[in-house]
């Protein structure tokens, strides 16, 4: 098996919004976006990878996907800062900073855009979380999930590209604002 055939096959394990469609989602920003990427291959690679070991139960994702992609571009023979830069890219969608590259930034931003979208196709997403977290009781997934939002509310800017800030700062700050009382009315 090649490993675009082993990439699919991760994704293909049960995900209701980590998987190629979101994939499928950011290749598609980030063809909008391509001009701000200095290294679009890598960036692409980094798309791909970046939910590439997915399991809801575990806190590092990243940590194990940017290995895979690392490992895996090194014994294709790519420059190890190639390598570098990619797992780079994969390790900033832990978002747990504003990175500093404007690289990192653009990913991040590409991740994030789902939270900007129209209500409706929000809504999917949050529901599609939610059935990636089905494990979870009612009442400790509404507490976690909103410690999960509410970071993202008390940023500045949510985004930190101009583009993106531009196209859908306003939209994620109504939708996770919703988002979050939608979760404390149910308390």
């Amino acid at each position: 098996m090649g490993l675009f055939d082993e990439l699919r096959a991760a994704y293909k394990s049960v995900r209701h919004y980590h998987n190629t469609d979101h994939v499928a989602d950011c290749l598609t920003w980030f063809d909008t976006t391509r001009q701000f990427a200095r290294h679009p291959a890598e960036f692409e690679a980094a798309i791909w990878f970046h939910d590439a070991i997915y399991d809801s139960r575990a806190k590092d994702n990243d940590l194990r996907s940017a290995p895979w992609a690392m490992q895996s571009l090194a014994e294709a023979g790519v420059a190890s800062e190639i390598v570098e830069r990619t797992g780079e890219l994969i390790l900033a969608t832990k978002h747990d900073a504003i990175p500093e590259s404007m690289h990192a930034r653009l990913m991040i931003d590409i991740d994030l855009s789902i939270l900007g979208r129209d209500p409706e196709r929000f809504d999917r997403y949050d529901a599609a979380i939610r059935r990636e977290y089905d494990w979870v009781p009612e009442e400790q997934y509404r507490i976690g999930r909103e410690a999960v939002l509410q970071p993202f509310i008390d940023r500045p800017e949510l985004y930190s590209t101009a583009i993106f800030r531009d196209q859908f700062e306003t939209a994620a700050r109504e939708n996770l604002m919703r988002a979050i009382r939608c979760l404390r009315v149910e308390r």
